[in-house]
């Protein structure tokens, strides 16, 4: 048996789980989460079940706990595991060989199931990480949590709109804008701008008069955009809290729409893909000049296609805001209620008698830690 609350789950969990399972035949991984954390029991059982997708070994059990805690209560001691007995018991489970933990009180929860307590890594040399410290810096610590939680955690920000409407602008001035809170934040470029390029160089190098006119789209080619910028955006999810992308694959929709009709769904299966979205903001053609780089095919549908975007995004209840006035007033309009989401998601909510792990190289009990620390 491994037991937490996995707030968030991180790479001293995993460590921790992967060392049980190499000296076990059957782990049981016991998610005690409670109501009064932001993140749902739900949520992080999902995680760690992804992590170790393709492991039988590996069993997560996602079980409610908001018991008190109370380290030196008998009876606290009591009705904390007989949540964990009852946990193992929905799952068929009567008896545990050896408890998993990094923590001076494996011991005692050891003995609470007449098993034995192997302890793994308690100065924590291996993976200096808690979920306290995660918690607190998510920025620095962000490459420290596994990858399915952190594409769920991330605050993405998408930035899309018609041809010529700023929109490549302000996702870019954003981006610079954040990168010394973020330092990893990456570039989410427009995808279908790289693979127009590249399919218009295909046609040249077969029919070199070719314009751009000529080109054909398939459902196909939107397809390949969808999945790519859907690629793009995840990588940078995965290597820092903030995403801001110029634009994704739901405005793929909108393009295969305007090219190849109603009936066309090519980007369909991208669209599906797409993780929670926080904002999106719409950036207005009116009052933005219409600059022909070669690669546009006009400003007379500027107005239709924000219109279209309007009606997509508040049909598919997305958050959205439409950025306009000039350059300085959309930067503040989106810095505005980006750095209100990002306090919101920051917000991370504890029950009163949560302690804090601290990270000390000593395998001694943080005052205030709980059972429910006992995997970090």
């Amino acid at each position: 048996m491994v037991i937490g609350k996995f707030y968030p789950p991180h790479v001293g969990h995993r460590h921790l789980i992967e060392a049980a399972a190499a000296q076990s035949e059957q782990v049981f991984v016991l998610m005690l989460g409670s109501r009064f954390e932001s993140m749902t029991v739900e949520q992080r059982t999902g995680w760690l079940e992804e992590e170790f997708a393709g492991r039988p070994d590996v069993m997560v059990i996602g079980m409610r706990n908001d018991c008190p805690e109370d380290y030196h209560s008998d009876e606290i001691w009591k009705a904390q595991t007989e949540l964990m007995r009852l946990a193992l018991k929905s799952r068929g489970v009567e008896r545990i060989d050896a408890v998993f933990s990094s923590e001076s009180y494996g011991d005692r929860l050891a003995a609470a199931f007449g098993a034995e307590h192997i302890p793994v890594d308690p100065a924590r040399i291996a993976y200096p990480v808690s979920g306290t410290l995660c918690r607190a810096d998510p920025a620095a610590s962000w490459d420290r949590v596994i990858e399915p939680a952190r594409q769920v955690l991330a605050t993405r920000i998408i930035v899309l709109g018609a041809e010529s409407t700023g929109t490549t602008t302000l996702a870019a001035a954003l981006t610079g804008h954040y990168r010394s809170r973020f330092p990893t934040i990456l570039d989410v470029p427009e995808y279908g701008r790289q693979y127009t390029y590249e399919k218009f160089e295909e046609l040249r190098a077969v029919h070199p008069e070719a314009e751009l006119a000529d080109m054909v789209w398939t459902a196909e080619d939107f397809a390949r955009v969808g999945a790519r910028q859907n690629e793009l955006e995840n990588a940078a999810a995965a290597a820092c809290p903030l995403v801001i992308a110029d634009t994704d694959s739901f405005a793929t929709t909108l393009w295969e729409r305007y090219y190849l009709g109603e009936g066309s769904h090519g980007s369909a299966a991208a669209v599906a893909e797409l993780p929670r979205r926080d904002l999106y903001l719409l950036t207005d053609w009116e009052g933005v000049d219409f600059e022909d780089d070669g690669w546009r095919e006009g400003e007379h549908r500027r107005a239709d296609m924000t219109e279209w975007f309007k009606d997509a995004l508040t049909g598919a209840g997305h958050s959205w805001i439409l950025a306009t006035g000039d350059h300085a007033r959309r930067m503040r309009t989106a810095v505005d209620v980006i750095d209100a989401v990002l306090a919101q998601a920051g917000a991370l909510a504890s029950p009163p008698w949560a302690g804090s792990t601290v990270l000390t190289g000593s395998s001694a009990l943080p005052a205030g830690t709980s059972l429910r620390g006992a995997a970090r």
